[in-house]
């Protein structure tokens, strides 16, 4: 065991090694933007310059590709592997307010905008510096308002995402803010070894479906020191759509440290979680006034199977609820007289789910912990766990055990029990 211990580190040392050295190979080349004509006034349209930096750089075994102080007006741009896109302090990359710059394609298996910055295919790219990628998505917000489900993955009334990596290997992104997305900010699509880390990610309070970052069918995935501000999700784990006919890849091995949440819908697994996700890890977690704290969420047509998630020294202040994991996704709370369905290939199977040394407080619902009849939450593990609450903790078709565990409800139970709760605490 021990000399498989050390075997196993030295691997993953080597690993690590080998992104940060390998992109370093080419460190000396710097494709500054303006040197093929960009003009970062804020009005001029830098598109062709900076993606004539991009290839340059490329085209020379790769490099970085450098944005000085000034505001760069583009058109979506495209990465490629080996490159580095470094933003000085001051510089701000600005998504064109003009909404044909943004080509319709099929992303994500289903009809959506290109994104102001993806790479795909790619592998040792990088995103980093002080500086700022604005999407500008004031416009495509008014517009969402007015559609019903314009931010359900597959919508024909799509909009672009801001960042995605779409089937990359050996991710950076550190230091950059990330800001006012049309829709999702920071995607990671089916993407292996992504690192994010030290970045700022901000949006409106009331901005429609700007959620921080969302792995989707990712592995090897490291968000460190995460501060979000946003419309929706904080972070959003997901793995496929809605009713997918498959197949779908899952999120899994993914590590969450340091990190704090303020508006926003919490950290969420789910809800469109078709592929599965597995070996999740989050701690040292801070919110303050997030609409929900920690949410695991699917229903009958997106699940599949959700386990080994791990949420250990998480702090809450002024969140609206502060545990969800519930099966009825967008509902909490299954119907009155919720009878048993056939299982299925989408049903979702959440189990072996840890929860420990968590606060809450002037949180106005503990939560819920609840299940479908034909498959029960199974295996959560509360300890040292307290909650205090406007409501109680609702457990339903749920098995939950633990210690050390006070939910303190100015109203009703603590922890009130639906059919099929099976209830083990100290």
């Amino acid at each position: 065991m021990g000399l498989t211990m050390r075997i196993s580190e030295k691997a993953a040392l080597f690993a690590a090694a080998a992104f940060f050295v390998l992109p370093a190979v080419h460190a000396a080349t710097v494709c500054d933007a303006r040197a093929y004509g960009a003009k970062a006034d804020g009005t001029t349209k830098d598109t062709a310059a900076l993606q004539s930096a991009i290839d340059a750089c490329e085209a020379k075994g790769g490099g970085t590709v450098r944005l000085t102080a000034g505001t760069y007006l583009s058109a979506p741009i495209v990465l490629k592997s080996n490159i580095t896109l470094d933003l000085d302090k001051g510089a701000t990359l600005l998504g064109s307010a003009d909404h044909a710059d943004y080509p319709a394609i099929t992303e994500f298996r289903a009809p959506g905008y290109q994104s102001l910055v993806s790479a795909t295919n790619a592998e040792n790219v990088a995103i980093v510096g002080e500086g700022t990628i604005d999407g500008n998505g004031e416009s495509w917000w008014v517009e969402a308002r007015r559609t019903k489900d314009s931010g359900v993955l597959g919508s024909a009334n799509s909009r672009p995402r801001l960042v995605v990596f779409d089937h990359c290997r050996h991710v950076r992104v550190e230091g950059v803010t990330i800001e006012n997305s049309p829709m999702w900010q920071l995607v990671p699509y089916y993407t292996d070894d992504i690192v994010i880390r030290n970045i700022k990610v901000l949006a409106p309070q009331h901005s429609p479906n700007t959620d921080a970052v969302d792995p989707f069918s990712s592995s090897h995935v490291v968000i460190d020191h995460l501060f979000a501000d946003v419309g929706d999700d904080d972070i959003a784990i997901k793995s496929g759509m809605i009713d997918s006919s498959g197949p779908d890849a899952p999120s899994r091995d993914i590590t969450i440290t340091d990190c704090t949440f303020l508006h926003g819908h919490g950290l969420s697994i789910g809800s469109e979680i078709a592929g599965g996700a597995q070996n999740i890890r989050a701690e040292r977690i801070h919110f303050d006034g997030t609409d929900n704290g920690i949410r695991v969420k699917a229903n009958r047509d997106r699940g599949n199977d959700v386990s080994g998630l791990v949420f250990r020294d998480i702090e809450m202040k002024n969140v609206k609820n502060a545990l969800i994991i519930s099966e009825y996704y967008p509902k909490i709370l299954p119907p009155e007289g919720e009878a048993a369905q056939p299982v299925a290939r989408l049903t979702p199977r959440f189990h072996d789910i840890t929860i420990e040394n968590l606060t809450a407080v002037e949180s106005k619902n503990a939560g819920a912990i609840v299940g479908l009849p034909e498959s029960p939450v199974l295996g959560v593990a509360l300890n040292n766990v307290k909650i205090e609450a406007q409501n109680g903790l609702v457990v339903g078709y749920a098995s939950v055990s633990g210690s050390g565990v006070t939910v303190t409800a100015k109203e009703g139970a603590g922890i009130s029990s639906q059919a099929g709760a099976k209830i083990s605490i100290r």
